[in-house]
């Protein structure tokens, strides 16, 4: 059986915006480091981090103190900012997607349960920033009835 998950690409992204909003600002870090230290592959890294900085998340600079740097405050990223730079628009159903629509609407008896899984899933993605993971780790969410206790 399958198993509904976030793509690798978007855990690594995450990944890389938390590890770099942990460093000193004025510090810029290594594409190697930043691998290195999340346990990402360097080259699927790179690809990742590039679809951060077109979205204005991250910032490069060039030369011998080259490296990464979070364009924005930790406090003005969130998951769901991260996420769409890497993924595009988070639909959990095809049928919510503004673009595609679909043919059962007019006699679908799912729209509703889509509507709230969405609207549940965008709350707290858009609601937990990257600064408020630097609070408490993971291992206390584990078991918690509530993920937007994390936000």
């Amino acid at each position: 059986m399958g198993l509904m998950q976030i793509p690798r690409r978007v855990d690594y992204g995450l990944r890389a915006v938390i590890y770099l909003s942990g460093q000193d600002p004025e510090k810029c870090c290594s594409m190697a480091e930043i691998a290195t230290r999340q346990g990402v592959p360097r080259k699927f890294l790179e690809k990742i981090i590039q679809d951060l900085i077109r979205a204005g998340l991250i910032k490069s600079k060039r030369g011998s103190c080259g490296g990464y740097a979070l364009a924005r405050s930790a406090e003005e990223i969130s998951f769901s900012d991260v996420i769409e730079a890497i993924e595009g628009p988070i639909a959990v159903n095809l049928c919510l997607d503004d673009h595609l629509g679909c043919d059962q609407m007019p006699h679908c008896t799912m729209i509703g349960v889509w509507s709230e899984v969405q609207q549940k899933i965008n709350q707290v993605l858009s609601g937990t920033t990257i600064a408020g993971l630097r609070r408490s780790p993971c291992r206390e969410f584990i078991g918690s009835s509530s993920l937007s206790s994390a936000a």
